[in-house]
Protein backbone atom coordinates (compact mmCIF):
# COMPACT_ATOMS: atom_id res chain seq x y z
CA UNK A 1 0.00 0.00 0.00
CA UNK A 2 1.05 3.59 -1.12
CA UNK A 3 2.74 5.49 1.97
CA UNK A 4 0.38 8.50 1.81
CA UNK A 5 -2.98 5.83 1.32
CA UNK A 6 -4.30 6.87 4.37
CA UNK A 7 -4.73 10.52 3.74
CA UNK A 8 -5.81 9.95 0.31
CA UNK A 9 -8.66 8.05 1.78
CA UNK A 10 -9.72 10.41 4.66
CA UNK A 11 -9.74 13.09 1.91
CA UNK A 12 -11.80 11.18 -0.13
CA UNK A 13 -14.00 10.69 2.23
CA UNK A 14 -14.05 14.47 3.52
CA UNK A 15 -15.28 15.33 -0.60
CA UNK A 16 -18.28 12.87 -0.17
CA UNK A 17 -19.30 14.11 3.15
CA UNK A 18 -17.86 17.49 3.82
CA UNK A 19 -16.99 18.54 -0.08
CA UNK A 20 -15.78 22.07 1.13
CA UNK A 21 -13.02 20.68 3.21
CA UNK A 22 -11.95 18.14 0.81
CA UNK A 23 -11.74 20.56 -1.52
CA UNK A 24 -10.09 23.06 0.44
CA UNK A 25 -7.24 20.20 1.24
CA UNK A 26 -6.64 19.44 -1.85
CA UNK A 27 -4.76 22.78 -3.04
CA UNK A 28 -2.06 22.26 -0.26
CA UNK A 29 1.63 21.06 -1.67
CA UNK A 30 2.32 17.91 0.15
CA UNK A 31 5.49 17.16 1.77
CA UNK A 32 6.44 13.96 3.91
CA UNK A 33 8.32 14.08 7.06
CA UNK A 34 9.34 11.98 10.09
CA UNK A 35 8.15 13.57 13.28
CA UNK A 36 6.70 14.09 16.85
CA UNK A 37 3.10 14.33 15.22
CA UNK A 38 1.26 12.84 12.46
CA UNK A 39 0.12 16.22 11.03
CA UNK A 40 1.53 20.03 10.71
CA UNK A 41 0.47 22.66 8.24
CA UNK A 42 2.06 25.99 7.05
CA UNK A 43 2.10 29.05 4.49
CA UNK A 44 5.66 28.38 2.66
CA UNK A 45 6.63 31.54 0.58
CA UNK A 46 2.63 32.04 -0.09
CA UNK A 47 2.46 28.24 -0.42
CA UNK A 48 0.07 26.76 1.54
CA UNK A 49 2.10 23.11 2.20
CA UNK A 50 0.52 19.97 4.41
CA UNK A 51 2.96 18.14 6.41
CA UNK A 52 2.61 14.30 6.82
CA UNK A 53 4.11 11.64 8.92
CA UNK A 54 2.09 8.66 7.17
CA UNK A 55 3.04 5.97 9.47
CA UNK A 56 2.12 7.87 12.31
CA UNK A 57 -1.02 9.56 10.47
CA UNK A 58 -1.90 5.67 10.00
CA UNK A 59 -2.26 5.23 13.17
CA UNK A 60 -4.97 6.91 13.98
CA UNK A 61 -8.98 6.04 13.57
CA UNK A 62 -10.71 7.33 10.33
CA UNK A 63 -13.04 9.93 12.17
CA UNK A 64 -9.38 10.89 14.04
CA UNK A 65 -7.67 11.18 10.45
CA UNK A 66 -10.64 13.41 9.55
CA UNK A 67 -11.09 15.62 12.40
CA UNK A 68 -6.82 15.83 12.38
CA UNK A 69 -7.08 17.17 8.94
CA UNK A 70 -10.38 19.51 10.02
CA UNK A 71 -8.20 20.94 12.63
CA UNK A 72 -5.83 21.63 9.95
CA UNK A 73 -7.54 23.28 7.99
CA UNK A 74 -8.82 25.59 10.60
CA UNK A 75 -5.60 26.71 11.55
CA UNK A 76 -5.20 28.24 7.87
CA UNK A 77 -8.61 29.71 7.77
CA UNK A 78 -7.79 31.53 11.14
CA UNK A 79 -4.33 32.37 9.58
CA UNK A 80 -2.59 31.02 12.97
CA UNK A 81 0.69 30.17 11.69
CA UNK A 82 0.91 34.11 9.84
CA UNK A 83 -0.34 35.61 13.04
CA UNK A 84 1.97 34.45 15.97
CA UNK A 85 4.97 36.73 14.97
CA UNK A 86 6.44 37.55 18.62
CA UNK A 87 4.29 36.43 20.35
CA UNK A 88 5.35 33.42 23.03
CA UNK A 89 5.59 30.16 20.27
CA UNK A 90 4.39 27.58 22.90
CA UNK A 91 1.64 29.97 24.78
CA UNK A 92 0.53 30.64 21.27
CA UNK A 93 0.53 27.48 19.91
CA UNK A 94 -1.84 25.78 22.50
CA UNK A 95 -4.10 29.10 22.14
CA UNK A 96 -4.62 28.22 18.79
CA UNK A 97 -5.56 24.59 19.22
CA UNK A 98 -8.16 26.13 22.51
CA UNK A 99 -10.05 28.17 19.93
CA UNK A 100 -10.52 26.01 17.37
CA UNK A 101 -11.19 22.53 19.58
CA UNK A 102 -14.04 22.69 20.99
CA UNK A 103 -15.96 22.77 17.49
CA UNK A 104 -14.34 19.67 15.85
CA UNK A 105 -15.65 16.21 16.66
CA UNK A 106 -13.70 13.10 17.36
CA UNK A 107 -10.32 14.56 17.88
CA UNK A 108 -7.86 12.35 19.56
CA UNK A 109 -8.18 12.41 23.58
CA UNK A 110 -4.55 14.03 24.14
CA UNK A 111 -6.29 17.24 22.23
CA UNK A 112 -6.35 20.53 24.39
CA UNK A 113 -9.65 21.54 25.70
CA UNK A 114 -10.41 25.12 27.18
CA UNK A 115 -11.66 23.15 30.52
CA UNK A 116 -8.68 21.89 30.85
CA UNK A 117 -7.83 25.43 32.31
CA UNK A 118 -10.60 26.43 33.56
CA UNK A 119 -11.02 28.63 30.87
CA UNK A 120 -14.49 29.27 28.82
CA UNK A 121 -15.36 27.99 25.20
CA UNK A 122 -15.61 30.11 22.24
CA UNK A 123 -12.87 32.94 22.70
CA UNK A 124 -9.99 33.68 20.06
CA UNK A 125 -6.80 32.90 19.82
CA UNK A 126 -5.56 36.47 21.32
CA UNK A 127 -7.48 35.88 24.26
CA UNK A 128 -7.03 32.72 25.57
CA UNK A 129 -3.14 33.58 24.63
CA UNK A 130 -3.13 36.57 27.24
CA UNK A 131 -5.25 33.43 29.83
CA UNK A 132 -2.17 31.48 29.14
CA UNK A 133 0.32 34.00 29.77
CA UNK A 134 -0.92 34.73 32.92
CA UNK A 135 -1.58 30.92 34.32
CA UNK A 136 1.90 31.48 36.56
CA UNK A 137 0.55 34.56 38.00
CA UNK A 138 -3.18 33.07 38.99
CA UNK A 139 -3.66 32.95 42.44
CA UNK A 140 -1.26 35.80 43.30
CA UNK A 141 -4.12 38.37 43.93
CA UNK A 142 -5.75 39.39 47.41
CA UNK A 143 -9.19 37.45 48.69
CA UNK A 144 -11.45 38.96 50.40
CA UNK A 145 -12.01 36.80 54.29
CA UNK A 146 -9.53 36.76 57.38
CA UNK A 147 -8.18 34.13 59.45
CA UNK A 148 -8.46 30.35 59.08
CA UNK A 149 -10.96 30.78 55.96
CA UNK A 150 -8.08 33.04 54.47
CA UNK A 151 -5.25 30.66 54.72
CA UNK A 152 -7.86 28.05 53.39
CA UNK A 153 -8.43 30.15 50.55
CA UNK A 154 -4.85 30.87 49.87
CA UNK A 155 -3.64 27.18 50.05
CA UNK A 156 -6.45 26.14 47.67
CA UNK A 157 -5.72 29.07 44.87
CA UNK A 158 -2.09 27.74 45.60
CA UNK A 159 -2.93 23.93 44.84
CA UNK A 160 -5.11 25.26 42.03
CA UNK A 161 -2.19 27.32 40.57
CA UNK A 162 0.42 24.20 40.55
CA UNK A 163 -2.16 21.80 39.10
CA UNK A 164 -2.57 24.45 36.02
CA UNK A 165 1.11 25.25 35.90
CA UNK A 166 1.57 21.49 35.68
CA UNK A 167 -1.12 21.31 33.03
CA UNK A 168 0.93 24.19 31.07
CA UNK A 169 3.99 22.50 30.87
CA UNK A 170 2.58 18.82 29.99
CA UNK A 171 0.18 20.29 27.23
CA UNK A 172 0.54 19.81 23.84
CA UNK A 173 -0.98 20.61 20.66
CA UNK A 174 -2.08 18.02 18.58
CA UNK A 175 -0.79 18.66 14.99
CA UNK A 176 3.27 19.77 14.53
CA UNK A 177 3.04 23.45 15.21
CA UNK A 178 7.07 23.62 14.61
CA UNK A 179 6.31 24.34 10.86
CA UNK A 180 4.81 27.85 11.48
CA UNK A 181 8.47 29.44 11.57
CA UNK A 182 8.43 29.17 8.00
CA UNK A 183 4.87 31.43 7.68
CA UNK A 184 7.25 34.44 9.16
CA UNK A 185 8.87 34.50 5.32
CA UNK A 186 5.26 35.78 4.18
CA UNK A 187 3.77 38.70 4.81
CA UNK A 188 0.28 38.33 6.78
CA UNK A 189 -1.98 40.55 3.84
CA UNK A 190 -0.62 37.75 1.14
CA UNK A 191 -1.44 34.84 3.58
CA UNK A 192 -4.48 36.26 3.46
CA UNK A 193 -4.58 36.47 -0.38
CA UNK A 194 -3.57 33.10 -0.39
CA UNK A 195 -6.22 31.57 1.82
CA UNK A 196 -8.40 33.96 -0.02
CA UNK A 197 -8.20 32.49 -3.11
CA UNK A 198 -8.26 28.61 -1.97
CA UNK A 199 -11.55 29.52 -0.52
CA UNK A 200 -12.92 30.98 -3.80
CA UNK A 201 -11.69 28.16 -5.72
CA UNK A 202 -13.51 25.60 -2.59
CA UNK A 203 -16.36 26.47 -2.62
CA UNK A 204 -16.94 27.58 -6.52
CA UNK A 205 -16.32 23.55 -6.95
CA UNK A 206 -18.99 22.27 -4.02
CA UNK A 207 -21.74 24.60 -5.45
CA UNK A 208 -20.90 27.21 -2.46
CA UNK A 209 -22.15 24.72 -0.05
CA UNK A 210 -20.36 26.01 2.75
CA UNK A 211 -20.52 24.57 6.46
CA UNK A 212 -22.75 26.43 8.95
CA UNK A 213 -19.85 26.48 11.44
CA UNK A 214 -17.52 28.27 8.97
CA UNK A 215 -20.12 30.25 7.35
CA UNK A 216 -19.43 33.60 9.03
CA UNK A 217 -15.83 33.28 8.67
CA UNK A 218 -16.10 32.14 4.61
CA UNK A 219 -18.04 35.38 3.87
CA UNK A 220 -14.84 37.02 5.14
CA UNK A 221 -12.89 35.67 2.45
CA UNK A 222 -15.53 35.73 -0.14
CA UNK A 223 -15.56 39.50 -0.08
CA UNK A 224 -14.04 41.43 -2.54
CA UNK A 225 -9.92 41.84 -1.20
CA UNK A 226 -9.31 44.96 0.24
CA UNK A 227 -5.57 45.12 -0.54
CA UNK A 228 -4.23 47.40 -2.97
CA UNK A 229 -2.55 44.90 -5.87
CA UNK A 230 0.49 47.20 -6.25
CA UNK A 231 1.38 45.76 -2.13
CA UNK A 232 0.51 42.32 -3.06
CA UNK A 233 2.60 42.38 -6.30
CA UNK A 234 5.62 43.80 -4.52
CA UNK A 235 5.01 41.51 -0.97
CA UNK A 236 5.11 38.64 -3.40
CA UNK A 237 8.24 39.65 -4.56
CA UNK A 238 9.76 40.12 -1.65
CA UNK A 239 8.51 36.64 -0.51
CA UNK A 240 10.46 35.28 -3.62
CA UNK A 241 13.67 36.93 -2.64
CA UNK A 242 13.81 35.11 0.63
CA UNK A 243 13.55 31.58 -0.59
CA UNK A 244 16.85 30.09 -0.03
CA UNK A 245 18.38 33.44 1.56
CA UNK A 246 22.27 32.84 2.89
CA UNK A 247 23.45 34.57 5.59
CA UNK A 248 25.50 36.70 2.64
CA UNK A 249 22.14 38.09 1.45
CA UNK A 250 21.12 41.14 2.31
CA UNK A 251 18.09 43.69 1.72
CA UNK A 252 18.67 46.97 -0.06
CA UNK A 253 16.72 49.37 -1.76
CA UNK A 254 20.29 51.12 -3.52
CA UNK A 255 19.61 51.73 -7.39
CA UNK A 256 21.53 48.63 -9.33
CA UNK A 257 25.40 48.67 -9.65
CA UNK A 258 25.90 50.46 -6.11
CA UNK A 259 28.10 48.71 -3.16
CA UNK A 260 28.88 49.99 -0.15
CA UNK A 261 32.08 49.25 0.77
CA UNK A 262 33.29 46.08 3.04
CA UNK A 263 30.04 44.33 2.23
CA UNK A 264 30.29 41.09 -0.16
CA UNK A 265 28.77 41.24 -3.37
CA UNK A 266 25.03 40.78 -3.61
CA UNK A 267 23.04 38.28 -4.48
CA UNK A 268 20.35 38.96 -7.35
CA UNK A 269 16.69 37.58 -7.28
CA UNK A 270 16.08 35.83 -10.14
CA UNK A 271 12.28 36.69 -11.58
CA UNK A 272 10.77 35.34 -14.91
CA UNK A 273 7.64 37.62 -16.46
CA UNK A 274 5.74 35.74 -18.63
CA UNK A 275 3.88 38.32 -21.35
CA UNK A 276 1.11 36.61 -22.92
CA UNK A 277 0.75 38.60 -26.06
CA UNK A 278 -2.48 37.03 -27.46
CA UNK A 279 -4.81 39.29 -28.68
CA UNK A 280 -7.58 38.34 -25.69
CA UNK A 281 -4.55 39.94 -23.12
CA UNK A 282 -3.98 42.78 -25.33
CA UNK A 283 -4.48 45.84 -23.10
CA UNK A 284 -2.03 48.42 -23.31
CA UNK A 285 -3.05 50.79 -20.42
CA UNK A 286 -3.50 47.64 -17.75
CA UNK A 287 -0.48 45.93 -19.28
CA UNK A 288 1.88 49.08 -18.78
CA UNK A 289 0.28 49.88 -15.42
CA UNK A 290 1.36 46.18 -14.62
CA UNK A 291 4.55 46.45 -16.05
CA UNK A 292 5.36 49.87 -14.34
CA UNK A 293 4.84 49.03 -11.20
CA UNK A 294 7.35 46.12 -11.82
CA UNK A 295 9.70 48.35 -13.06
CA UNK A 296 9.54 50.02 -9.83
CA UNK A 297 10.29 47.18 -7.78
CA UNK A 298 13.09 46.06 -9.92
CA UNK A 299 14.90 49.35 -9.73
CA UNK A 300 14.71 48.83 -5.60
CA UNK A 301 15.80 45.72 -5.73
CA UNK A 302 19.35 43.70 -7.01
CA UNK A 303 17.12 42.00 -10.21
CA UNK A 304 17.49 40.02 -13.00
CA UNK A 305 14.67 39.52 -14.96
CA UNK A 306 13.76 37.91 -18.13
CA UNK A 307 11.01 38.95 -19.58
CA UNK A 308 9.46 36.08 -22.29
CA UNK A 309 6.81 37.30 -24.60
CA UNK A 310 4.40 34.01 -25.43
CA UNK A 311 1.40 32.89 -27.05
CA UNK A 312 1.35 29.30 -28.44
CA UNK A 313 5.56 29.54 -28.30
CA UNK A 314 7.99 32.17 -26.84
CA UNK A 315 7.84 35.09 -29.32
CA UNK A 316 10.75 37.10 -28.07
CA UNK A 317 12.96 37.25 -24.26
CA UNK A 318 14.41 40.83 -22.99
CA UNK A 319 16.87 40.22 -20.11
CA UNK A 320 18.17 42.90 -18.19
CA UNK A 321 20.02 43.46 -14.74
CA UNK A 322 20.28 47.19 -14.98
CA UNK A 323 18.33 49.55 -13.93
CA UNK A 324 15.18 49.70 -16.55
CA UNK A 325 13.61 53.11 -17.66
CA UNK A 326 10.84 51.91 -20.09
CA UNK A 327 8.60 48.94 -19.72
CA UNK A 328 7.74 47.96 -23.57
CA UNK A 329 4.38 46.69 -24.86
CA UNK A 330 4.99 43.98 -27.37
CA UNK A 331 2.11 42.78 -29.84
CA UNK A 332 1.92 39.51 -31.03
CA UNK A 333 -1.51 37.35 -31.58
CA UNK A 334 -2.37 34.00 -31.73
CA UNK A 335 -3.92 31.20 -29.61
CA UNK A 336 -2.01 31.01 -25.98
CA UNK A 337 0.31 27.96 -24.94
CA UNK A 338 1.41 28.81 -21.60
CA UNK A 339 3.75 25.54 -21.20
CA UNK A 340 6.72 27.20 -22.61
CA UNK A 341 7.41 29.62 -20.03
CA UNK A 342 7.58 27.49 -17.35
CA UNK A 343 9.68 25.37 -19.77
CA UNK A 344 12.57 27.99 -19.96
CA UNK A 345 12.10 28.52 -16.61
CA UNK A 346 13.26 25.22 -15.48
CA UNK A 347 15.79 24.83 -17.55
CA UNK A 348 17.15 28.21 -16.01
CA UNK A 349 20.92 28.66 -14.29
CA UNK A 350 20.49 29.93 -11.68
CA UNK A 351 16.81 28.73 -10.62
CA UNK A 352 13.97 31.81 -10.84
CA UNK A 353 12.86 32.74 -7.42
CA UNK A 354 9.50 33.41 -9.03
CA UNK A 355 7.44 33.17 -12.16
CA UNK A 356 4.84 36.18 -12.59
CA UNK A 357 2.98 35.37 -15.69
CA UNK A 358 0.35 38.29 -17.22
CA UNK A 359 -2.17 36.56 -18.94
CA UNK A 360 -6.01 35.67 -19.72
CA UNK A 361 -5.17 31.78 -18.20
CA UNK A 362 -6.93 30.11 -21.62
CA UNK A 363 -4.58 28.04 -22.68
CA UNK A 364 -2.89 24.71 -21.57
CA UNK A 365 -0.58 24.92 -18.16
CA UNK A 366 1.61 22.58 -16.78
CA UNK A 367 0.08 20.01 -14.39
CA UNK A 368 2.20 21.23 -11.04
CA UNK A 369 5.31 23.65 -10.74
CA UNK A 370 7.36 23.56 -7.68
CA UNK A 371 8.72 27.59 -8.79
CA UNK A 372 6.56 30.03 -6.71
CA UNK A 373 4.12 32.03 -9.29
CA UNK A 374 2.23 34.69 -9.48
CA UNK A 375 -0.99 34.51 -12.12
CA UNK A 376 -2.39 38.10 -13.41
CA UNK A 377 -5.27 37.58 -14.82
CA UNK A 378 -7.38 39.92 -17.59
CA UNK A 379 -10.26 40.57 -16.36
CA UNK A 380 -12.36 38.61 -18.34
CA UNK A 381 -9.72 35.62 -17.64
CA UNK A 382 -9.39 32.53 -15.44
CA UNK A 383 -6.88 30.47 -13.70
CA UNK A 384 -5.72 27.50 -15.38
CA UNK A 385 -4.68 25.73 -12.87
CA UNK A 386 -4.77 25.00 -8.95
CA UNK A 387 -1.68 25.92 -8.18
CA UNK A 388 -0.26 29.25 -7.78
CA UNK A 389 -1.28 32.91 -6.31
CA UNK A 390 -4.31 34.65 -8.58
CA UNK A 391 -4.72 38.49 -9.31
CA UNK A 392 -7.03 39.74 -11.66
CA UNK A 393 -6.76 43.01 -13.73
CA UNK A 394 -10.25 44.06 -12.34
CA UNK A 395 -9.18 43.86 -9.34
CA UNK A 396 -6.11 46.00 -9.79
CA UNK A 397 -8.46 49.17 -10.51
CA UNK A 398 -8.12 51.66 -7.35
Amino acid sequence: MSPDRPLQDTIVRLLKRRPFYGQFLLQFRRRQQTGKRAVGVTIVDATPTLIVDPERFALFRPAEQEALLEHLLKHVLHLHPSRRKERNPRHWDLACDLAINPGIENLPPEAVQPHRFRLKEGLAAEEYYQALMQLPQLGNQDDEGSGDQQQKNAEKDSADQADETADLREAATVDDHQHWQEADRTPISLSEQVVRQMVRNAAKKCQNEIPGELEELISGFLAPPKIPWQQILRQFVGTAGRVGRTSTWKRSHRRFGHDTPGLRKQQLLNLVVGIDVSDSTDTQPLRESFANELMQIARGRQCRISVLYAGSRIQKIDKFTGNPHVAEVYRGGGFTDLRPVFDYARKMQPRPAAIIYLTDGFGPAPEQSDIPTLWVLSPDGKKPVDWGLELHLDELQE
